[in-house]
């Protein structure tokens, strides 16, 4: 299927997929730039890049004039940039529960940064991160808390920021602000790196899909890690197809503000839409 045709073909439907690039950094960049190619070889839709400011403390994004000018040209392209944590590193104290092991430890291996930081801290990196993009002069509508994890500091830390949020996405959903209203999706996402993780990711996959079916929105969640495992690409490059067929493609800021919309339009106008 040729990229032209398959976005052109989408449904003007209810129904929607947000593509979406995480951990974008300049050290991920590369990587990057082929899931962004193999997405781009399905369908020219808009997509959803989630920039880190300094990925596991590294290369700065702010330092990196080519990684700046590349998100300036995707931007103008379409694409919606959205601040993605600060480090990306989950650097406060062990966990000491169960759920916190398998949460903090076994499903993102030390990469929820905001799973269990203090309020001062979730502040401090929240607001480097919105000086990041205002410096550049990006839009900032959304926060995606790495891992999708965030305690009830981080919480406070975003209604206190003084940054007007739009929506904040965590696993299960994105959440509306300032009210914190939960619009559920459904996500895909793998974790590749090892067999017997992509045999799980699988059966994870098949659940959502399922999921999928009432949900107004997909998320396709895609990692720098998943463009080095060939069988990975081809599998998302075939529920890519699959999804663009049958839904529209948008950012989230996109499907958050009309989903702000049918919310507040007249119920009768709601039900007259739905008649048709």
């Amino acid at each position: 299927m040729n990229a032209t045709a398959a976005h052109a073909g989408a449904p003007a439907s209810a129904s929607a997929v947000a593509l979406v690039v995480h951990d974008v950094a300049p050290a991920t960049w590369p990587d990057c730039q082929r899931l962004i190619a193999a997405v781009e070889s399905i369908t020219h839709g808009p997509l959803t890049l989630l920039v880190v400011p300094h990925f596991h403390g590294g290369r700065a994004a702010a330092d990196e004039a080519a990684f700046v000018a590349a998100l300036d040209a995707r931007r103008a392209r379409g694409d919606e940039l959205v601040l993605h944590g600060y480090y990306h590193r989950d650097d406060a104290p062990p966990p000491r529960s169960l759920r916190g092991f398998v949460e903090r430890r076994l499903l993102t291996r030390r990469e929820g940064e905001f799973a269990a930081i203090d309020l001062a801290e979730a502040r401090t990196r929240l607001a480097a991160g919105i000086a990041l993009f205002r410096d550049h002069g990006w839009p900032l509508r959304g926060f995606v808390p790495p891992a999708w994890l965030l305690n009830d500091a981080t919480r406070v830390a975003i209604d206190r920021s003084g940054h007007p949020f739009e929506w904040v996405a965590v696993r299960r959903g994105l959440y509306r602000l300032p009210g914190w209203q939960l619009e559920r999706t459904a996500n895909y996402v793998y974790s590749p790196d090892r067999a017997w993780r992509r045999w799980m990711s699988r059966g994870v996959l098949a659940r959502e899909m399922r999921a999928a079916r009432d949900r107004p929105l997909l998320r396709i969640s895609l990692h720098p890690a998943d463009s080095r495992v060939p069988q990975v690409m081809a599998h998302w490059c075939a529920l890519i197809e699959g999804a663009v067929r049958t839904r529209r493609v948008v950012t989230k800021s996109g499907f958050i503000a009309e989903a702000a919309t049918r919310r507040e339009r007249p119920s009768h106008v709601l039900a007259a839409g739905a008649a048709r």
